[in-house]
């Protein structure tokens, strides 16, 4: 069965990074979803999509999917570069200003 492990990006509304701090294995789609003709939903029969499973590393997630069977595909992280700021910079007189 074809999975995904991913770390999940930051939300971008919420200031706070806890549920990007672990690494997450989802279930590939096994067929396309059909779409009902009367109403327009989409639906299936395919219950592992469903499924998300979270781990604290990336070794453990891939140890697990290969216990039991699963290969896929592993997105590494991007890391964002933190640059320390501060408010009182803007006043300072070191600052490069414009004439």
């Amino acid at each position: 069965m074809q999975v995904r492990i991913y770390k999940p990006a930051k939300n971008a509304m919420q200031s706070g990074r806890r549920q990007s701090l672990r690494w997450v294995m989802e279930f590939e789609p096994q067929a396309p979803k059909p779409i009902d003709p009367l109403m327009g939903w989409v639906g299936g029969t395919d219950t592992s999509s469903q499924v998300r499973l979270f781990f604290d590393s990336k070794e453990k997630a891939m140890a697990y999917a290969g216990r039991h069977g699963h290969h896929g595909a592993v997105e590494e992280t991007h890391e964002r570069l933190v640059r320390p700021k501060s408010y009182a910079d803007n006043f300072s007189v070191r600052r490069l200003t414009r004439s």
